[in-house]
């Protein structure tokens, strides 16, 4: 576990109304208070934590409300149930490491607002052998915390500030983005089983139209590190399909020129986008449309270079979408996606944590 304060926390003297900038002190007490409750979350799911760690107790250094005691109690029951899906599903990790880094952090008569950034790295256990060794992942969070007698401060609420999927170590399932159906047809795709394993559906890397290789080191290169040659849409609607597309035109994949609304066309430029380009649903239509893809029957086939997308409470409306960039001889693709920043997470992990949503997968 480790944690910073973060270099732009500087003490903000004399007495306001307003929010007063934490002073270096202070920001690092938030981040021992994030770091305690979010490692103790990422330890859960470890094949065999320490004494310590396997106690059930939440941020045992951390003084938290009756309430949030009682929520996050709950959410660890909620990622010792995953542990054990994930297990049963062939997935087990060995170890894990956290680190906190405190973005900005305020203080207002007595309350505070913390916004931090937790990066946490998970150890696959090689079970079939040749499992990647991490999966890395990066959130946002944000805290409030009220002051106590002898300069201690009480967490009222940590709350993840990411749009995409719950992270592997985060027990609170998002909300979904709905888009409304305004009644028209458009293609979008057929839903893919989740039964393991699948039918092989083996995919010619090399000697065609585009390069997978190059998909997938764009996409493991700039998982965390957002390449500024690209506008980020992160609060925005969120990043994914935006990231999808600079992997795929990394790999290949030409512009479409036309109206940035029709969905069969698909580009970026300085200024604009077309919709296709960072909307999925708007993504998945053209697409299918444009012949870049075809559906796969199973998301178990998806290779290299491939898209998964996810329709989150089945309401017709995909939510999100992923590259896949590593696949298992034993047939699980590893995904790489923004929001929430994620490299190489098992496509089993994240149907152990929606096991009801709808997904989709597309050759490319």
């Amino acid at each position: 576990m480790a944690l910073a304060s973060g270099s732009m926390l500087a003490y903000s003297a004399g007495a306001a109304s307003g929010p007063v900038t934490a002073d270096h002190a202070t920001a690092d007490k938030f981040a021992l208070v994030a770091a305690d409750v979010l490692a103790q979350r990422t330890q859960t799911l470890v094949e065999n934590p320490t004494a310590a760690q396997s106690s059930g107790q939440a941020g045992k250094k951390t003084r938290m409300s009756a309430q949030l005691k009682k929520d996050e109690a709950a959410a660890l029951q909620s990622l010792r149930s995953r542990k054990s899906r994930l297990a049963e599903l062939g997935e087990v990790y060995t170890s894990a490491s956290t680190r906190v880094v405190v973005d900005r952090a305020t203080v207002t008569g007595g309350k505070a607002t913390v916004q931090v950034t937790e990066t946490s790295t998970l150890t696959y256990k090689k079970l079939r052998g040749d499992e990647p060794e991490t999966t890395d992942i990066g959130t946002r969070y944000e805290l409030t915390l009220t002051s106590k007698r002898g300069g201690a401060w009480e967490l009222n609420s940590i709350k993840s500030k990411d749009s995409g999927p719950v992270a592997v170590n985060e027990p609170v399932v998002a909300k979904p983005k709905t888009i409304k159906d305004d009644g028209n047809q458009y293609p979008d795709g057929t839903p893919a089983s989740t039964k393991y394993p699948a039918a092989p559906k083996p995919k010619a890397k090399t000697g065609g139209a585009y390069d997978y290789a190059a998909m997938a080191r764009y996409a493991e290169k700039h998982w965390s590190k957002y390449n500024s040659s690209y506008r980020q849409f992160s609060g925005a609607g969120g990043d994914c399909t935006n990231f999808v597309s600079q992997a795929l035109k990394a790999g290949g994949w030409k512009s479409a020129p036309g109206s940035s609304s029709d969905y069969r066309n698909w580009w970026y430029d300085k200024a604009h986008q077309s919709d296709s380009w960072v909307g999925a649903n708007e993504f998945a239509w053209f697409t299918l449309s444009n012949h870049r893809a075809t559906n796969l029957a199973n998301v178990y086939q998806a290779d290299i270079g491939d898209i998964v997308q996810v329709d989150w409470n089945g309401d017709g409306s995909k939510d999100h979408s992923m590259m896949v960039t590593y696949r298992s001889k034993a047939g699980t693709p590893y995904l790489t996606y923004h929001s929430t920043n994620t490299y190489r997470k098992s496509l089993t992990s994240l149907i152990a944590s929606y096991p009801d949503a709808v997904y989709f997968a597309y050759r490319t």
